[in-house]
């Protein structure tokens, strides 16, 4: 939390105490957790499964792949339906996610659309 309050301050000007930092995350993080465990529709007309890679920092910078689960709705609303970090994009990842969609009420969908990687 520290070096993020340093990243913020030396970025936008604004100093935030590590104790704010803290704070926000933890608000942050529910609103994560809500958004992974909400309910969904048991229907989808489309759902795409698709990943982008990203450098991201944990111990060293690597690139690794954000794996995102698009809902498109029979009326035509377009929702992120799942979204995870995995190391490498691949089939038993997305297997992964999309079991977790169906405990959340995911039953039938009309059409799939991946790429290769899937």
């Amino acid at each position: 939390t520290r070096q993020i309050s340093e990243l913020i301050e030396q970025m936008y000007g604004q100093y935030y105490t590590p104790q704010t930092v803290s704070n926000i995350t933890s608000a942050v993080q529910k609103q994560v957790d809500e958004f992974h465990n909400r309910k969904v529709n048991n229907r989808y007309a489309v759902i795409y499964c698709d990943a982008t890679y990203l450098n991201l920092r944990r111990d060293s910078v690597a690139k690794e792949a954000l794996h995102v689960i698009l809902g498109i709705t029979l009326d035509g609303h377009k929702e992120v339906l799942e979204y995870s970090v995995y190391p490498t994009e691949s089939a038993s990842n997305y297997k992964d996610l999309l079991s977790r969609l169906q405990t959340r009420g995911l039953k039938d969908v009309l059409l799939f659309v991946t790429d290769g990687g899937v």
